[in-house]
C-alpha cells in the first residue's frame, strides 16, 4: 500500500490516543479504589452477621429468662398457697407435714431457678456488650464503605473524563487519515489488541521492540517514503521518522 509519508506519521498520534485509552481501560479494571470498596463490603457483611448472631443470642436469653421468671412465679404462688393452708389451721397433722416438706422442696426449687435467672442476667449483660461491639463495627464498616465508594466514584469519573477526552482526540486524528490507511491501521490494531502502528526508532520497531536486521533493514532503508512498511514480527505499520536510524 502507498500512503503519503505525512499521513503515515499521523498514525503515531492515533496510536498514542489508543495507548492512552488502553491505559485508562486498564486503570478502570484495576482501580485500587475498587478493592477498597470490596474490602469494605466484606467487612460490612461480616459485622452484619455478627450483629444477627448477637441479636439472636439476646432474644434467646430474654426468652429463657422470661420462662425461668414465670417458673419462679409459679413456685412462689404454690408456696404461698401452701403457707395459707398452714396458717389457716385447717390442715391435719399429716397434711401439715406434707405441706412443710413441699414448701421446703419449693424453696429449693425457687432458689435454683433464681440462681439460673441471675446467671442468665450475667450472660445477657455479656451478650449486650457483644451486640454493642458488633453494631459499632457495622456502623464503622458502613461509613468506610461510603467513603470507599465516594473515592471509587471520583476515580471512575476521572477515568471517564479521560476516556472522553482521548476518544474525541482520536476521532479528530482519525478524520485526517485517508480511509484506506485508517482501515489498515484499525485492522492491525484489532489483530494486535493494542495499536496498529509503531514508530521505527533506531532501527527498532517500538511496537514489539524487535530490531531490524539484514534484508529487512535494507528493505526499509531503500523503500519509497510513501510505501507503507509492516513489521515482520508484530505486523504493525512501521512509521519512519527522522529518528528511525536508516
Amino acid at each position: 500500500m502507498q500512503a503519503d509519508h505525512f499521513d503515515q506519521q499521523r498514525l503515531l498520534a492515533l496510536a498514542a490516543e489508543d495507548v492512552a485509552l488502553a491505559q485508562l481501560a486498564h486503570r478502570r479494571r484495576t482501580l485500587p479504589e475498587n478493592a477498597a470498596v470490596t474490602a469494605a463490603e466484606e467487612a460490612q457483611r461480616a459485622f452484619s452477621a455478627d450483629v444477627v448472631r448477637a441479636q439472636t443470642e439476646v432474644r434467646d436469653l430474654d426468652r429463657e429468662q422470661k420462662r425461668l421468671e414465670a417458673d419462679v412465679d409459679t413456685v412462689r404462688a404454690r408456696s404461698a398457697r401452701d403457707q395459707q393452708k398452714l396458717d389457716s389451721g385447717a390442715a391435719t397433722p399429716k397434711e401439715m407435714t406434707s405441706l412443710q416438706q413441699e414448701m421446703e422442696s419449693l424453696a429449693r426449687r425457687q432458689g435454683d431457678l433464681e440462681d439460673q435467672v441471675l446467671e442468665l442476667m450475667e450472660r445477657r449483660e455479656a451478650a449486650d456488650a457483644t451486640l454493642a461491639t458488633a453494631q459499632a463495627g457495622l456502623e464503622g464498616a458502613q461509613a468506610e464503605q461510603a467513603r470507599a465508594e465516594e473515592l471509587r466514584d471520583a476515580a471512575l469519573a476521572e477515568v471517564a473524563e479521560g476516556e472522553q477526552t482521548h476518544t474525541v482526540k482520536r476521532g479528530e486524528v482519525a478524520a485526517t487519515v485517508p480511509a484506506p490507511l485508517l482501515a489498515l491501521y484499525d485492522r492491525v490494531a484489532k489483530q494486535t489488541g493494542s495499536t496498529g502502528a509503531a514508530p521505527l526508532h533506531a532501527r527498532r520497531c517500538e511496537g514489539c521492540r524487535i530490531e531490524l536486521y539484514g534484508t529487512e533493514l535494507a528493505a526499509a532503508r531503500n523503500a519509497d517514503p510513501h510505501l507503507v512498511l509492516r513489521c515482520e514480527n508484530c505486523n504493525r505499520i512501521l512509521v519512519r521518522t527522522a529518528e528511525s536510524g536508516l
